[in-house]
C-alpha cells in the first residue's frame, strides 16, 4: 500500500492540489511538506493554482498555499492576487474597514500584528466610545456588524491551518462542556493558574495551542470574551 506521501510524488501538482483541498484535516497537515517541496510548480501554476478555491469561505488548504508562495516566491503572488487586490480571499466590511492589513499580516505569518489589528478592528467596529476608551465594553458587542466579525474570522482560519479564529475558540468552549476555566489552560492564555503575559509569553506562532488568537484583554473579564463567541454570526459557523 502507498503511503500519502509517496501518492503525492506521483501526482501532478493540479491533482495534488486536489487532493490537499479534499483531504481530512490530519491529510491535510500531512501534504504541507509535499506541497512545499513542490512550491515552484504551484508557481508555475499561476492564477490556476487557486482555482479549485473559494475565496468567499475559510479553506485553510489555499491560505496554506499562499503563505508557500509567500515564503518561497513572494513576487509569484502578483500572478495570482487580481490587480488592485488587498488579498486573494474576498473580505467585505459594511463598516468600511479595509482588511488588506490583517490579510497581509496573516499571510506573513506575523500574528501579533495580525492580533493588534483585531483588537483595533473590533473598537472601530464597536463605535466611537470603544475607539476613545481604548476596548469594548461586552455590551457594545451585540452591535458589531455580522459581516465584519464573519470575515476578522474567516481570515484567521484560513491563514491558521484552522487552528485560530473566534469560532475555533467557540467549538473549544463547546468540548468543554462551556466552561472559562479550563478553556484559558486549553488555549495557553493560563499556565498553572496564571495568566499569560502580554505580549511577550503568548506564542505568535502556528504552534501555538488551538484557539490561542486572536486574543480579548482577559482584564475585562469572561462576559466580553462570551459576547463575542457568543454573536449570533459567530454562533451561525459552528
Amino acid at each position: 500500500m502507498h503511503s500519502d506521501s509517496n501518492d503525492s510524488k506521483n501526482s501532478n501538482i493540479g491533482e495534488l492540489l486536489q487532493q490537499f483541498s479534499s483531504a481530512s484535516e490530519r491529510k491535510k497537515r500531512g501534504l504541507l511538506k509535499s506541497l512545499e517541496s513542490r512550491v515552484l510548480e504551484i508557481v508555475e501554476m499561476g492564477h490556476d493554482a487557486l482555482a479549485i478555491f473559494d475565496p468567499d469561505g475559510d479553506e485553510w488548504a489555499a491560505g496554506s498555499v499562499l503563505q508557500l508562495l509567500q515564503k518561497h516566491y513572494p513576487e509569484s503572488l502578483n500572478n495570482i492576487l487580481s490587480s488592485g487586490s488587498s488579498g486573494w480571499f474576498n473580505a467585505p466590511s459594511t463598516a468600511g474597514i479595509e482588511y488588506g492589513p490583517l490579510q497581509q499580516a496573516l499571510l506573513e505569518q506575523s500574528f501579533e500584528s495580525a492580533d493588534r489589528f483585531t483588537s483595533s478592528a473590533l473598537r472601530q467596529l464597536a463605535g466611537s466610545g470603544a475607539e476613545n476608551r481604548g476596548y469594548v465594553y461586552f455590551s457594545e458587542v451585540e452591535s458589531i456588524a455580522a459581516i465584519d466579525l464573519v470575515t476578522i474570522d474567516r481570515l484567521w482560519i484560513a491563514y491558521s491551518q484552522g487552528k485560530f479564529g473566534f469560532t475555533k475558540q467557540a467549538s473549544l468552549l463547546k468540548s468543554l462542556d462551556g466552561r472559562y476555566d479550563r478553556l484559558w489552560t486549553k488555549i495557553g492564555w493560563k499556565n498553572e493558574g496564571v495568566w499569560t503575559r502580554y505580549p511577550s509569553s503568548f506564542n505568535w506562532s502556528l504552534n501555538a495551542p488551538e484557539g490561542h488568537m486572536p486574543l480579548v484583554n482577559q482584564l475585562r473579564g469572561v462576559r466580553l470574551m462570551d459576547a463575542i463567541l457568543n454573536h449570533p454570526s459567530l454562533i451561525a459557523r459552528i
